[in-house]
C-alpha cells in the first residue's frame, strides 16, 4: 500500500417515509473523527440520495476518485432498534415502492446470477466491535430489497474486481429523533451509533490492511 489506508463512509439521504436519515449527522461524526489509531487512515465520506440511477452513477465515480481500500456503509432500518451489520446482498428488488426519483424498477432481481453475494468473515469482526461498545447489535442475512440492499450489491460488485477496493459493509442503524435521541425509551441515540460505529471503523481499518497484505505481500 503507497500512502494513507483509503476508506470510504457513506450514508443515505431522506425517502420516501423517512424524512430524516440518521446516516447523513452519523457520517458527519465520523468524518470528524481524530483519533491516534486512524492517523495514517484517509476518510472519506458521501450521502448518497435514495435513487437507484444515483447509486450506479456516484459509486463508480467514488471508487475512481478516493480508490479506497475499504467501504464502511450506513443506512436506515426504519422498523428495527438495533445496530445491524449485514452479511450478505440479496439479489432483490422491489418493483412496490419508486426510490426518490419516483423510478420503480420493474423487475424483482438485480442481475442473473447468484441469489445473494456475501460480504465475507470481515464483517462478524465488526459485529463483536460494536457488541464491545454495550449496545444492541445483530447480524443479518437480509438487507431488504430497497436502496440499502442495492448498494451491497453493487459494493461487493466492486470488490470483485481489481480496483484496489478490498472489502465492504453496510450497516443497518435504527431511527433517531432529530437531535440524535432516540426514539423509543432506553434505544439507542447518536452518541450511541457514533461510538459503535467508530469501533466498526477502526476493525475495517485493521481487516482492510490485513487484506491488502494478502494481496500484496510487499507493502506494509
Amino acid at each position: 500500500m503507497t500512502g494513507n489506508l483509503r476508506i470510504l463512509v457513506t450514508g443515505f439521504g431522506p425517502f420516501p417515509g423517512a424524512a430524516f436519515n440518521p446516516t447523513m449527522p452519523l457520517v458527519e461524526r465520523l468524518a470528524k473523527l481524530r483519533r491516534p489509531a486512524l492517523d495514517d487512515v484517509a476518510i472519506a465520506t458521501h450521502i448518497f440520495d435514495v435513487a437507484y440511477a444515483t447509486v450506479d452513477r456516484e459509486l463508480p465515480q467514488l471508487l475512481a476518485a478516493h480508490r479506497p481500500h475499504a467501504l464502511l456503509m450506513f443506512g436506515l432500518a426504519a422498523r428495527t432498534p438495533w445496530l445491524q451489520i449485514e452479511t450478505r446482498a440479496r439479489n432483490a428488488v422491489t418493483t412496490i415502492w419508486p426510490d426518490q426519483g419516483g423510478t420503480r424498477v420493474g423487475k424483482r432481481s438485480i442481475a442473473g446470477t447468484a441469489d445473494a453475494r456475501t460480504f465475507g468473515p470481515h464483517v462478524f469482526r465488526l459485529l463483536r466491535a460494536a457488541l464491545a461498545t454495550g449496545i444492541d447489535a445483530r447480524a443479518s442475512r437480509d438487507a431488504g430489497s430497497y436502496l440499502c440492499n442495492y448498494l451491497c450489491w453493487r459494493a461487493i460488485e466492486a470488490t470483485h474486481h481489481r480496483t484496489g477496493t478490498r472489502l465492504a459493509a453496510f450497516v443497518h442503524v435504527p431511527p433517531l429523533r432529530r437531535d440524535g435521541s432516540a426514539r423509543v425509551p432506553g434505544g439507542l441515540t447518536l452518541d450511541h451509533l457514533v461510538d459503535a460505529s467508530e469501533a466498526m471503523l477502526l476493525e475495517m481499518a485493521k481487516a482492510a490492511r490485513q487484506a491488502d497484505r494478502a494481496w500484496n505481500p510487499r507493502r506494509l
